[in-house]
């Protein structure tokens, strides 16, 4: 497990639901309900379950496994976790490293993720090796920007936003071609910044 980045989010747990629950949360949750409505009734992983705050949007009766990589957050969540009606099983995981076998989940969701994890292709790739063949990736994302003067703004905020939370700046679409999916729609939420990403697995 990748501790750098435990310690950080460990770090991020207790104040996280204040500076992320109330603006942007609310913003944010008629998409996130539109996307995690694909949810299907066969195995789903979602990755970063942080402090559970996507679990309200959540449809009802799945079978979801979650991991986060702080235990903390995962301590945080329990309340929204346990309320959740249906089968939702919580395990502390680094995206990098996750203890499941080869092609065991039918569909893998995340939320506001890949612009944390320290090596975003090498994470989608770990996310294939445990998608069935075929199998979808359904992501919501805050990405970099490719038109001025956003880039640049977005760069030089990363320098300081890498230190204690998400980089601002990840090209995630381009990194999920990199990673082996075929892109079935790219669906943007706010400009260029923020976007829905469906994928399948190539292998």
């Amino acid at each position: 497990m990748d501790d750098i980045t435990r310690k950080k989010w460990d770090r991020a747990a207790p104040t996280f639901d204040i500076w992320s629950s109330s603006g942007q949360e609310k913003r944010w949750e008629p998409f996130k309900r539109t996307l995690f409505s694909n949810m299907s009734n066969q195995k789903v992983l979602f990755v970063a379950l942080g402090t559970g705050l996507d679990v309200a949007c959540f449809p009802e009766g799945r079978s979801i496994t979650a991991i986060d990589i702080s235990q903390k957050m995962l301590d945080r969540a329990k309340v929204r976790t346990d309320a959740y009606t249906g089968d939702l099983r919580v395990i502390q995981a680094d995206v990098h490293d996750m203890p499941f076998d080869e092609s065991q989940f039918d569909q893998v969701f995340t939320s506001c993720t890949f612009c944390s994890v320290p090596d975003p292709v090498g994470g989608l790739l770990a996310l294939r090796r445990v998608l069935k063949p075929k199998g979808e990736l359904f992501m919501f994302e805050h990405t970099g920007s490719r038109f001025f003067p956003f880039k640049l703004m977005m760069d030089l905020m990363t320098v300081v936003s890498r230190r204690f939370g998400p980089e601002m700046n990840r090209q995630t679409v381009d990194n999920v071609v990199k990673a082996g999916y075929r892109l079935k729609k790219v669906t943007p939420v706010y400009l260029d910044v923020v976007k829905t990403i469906h994928a399948v697995s190539t292998k």
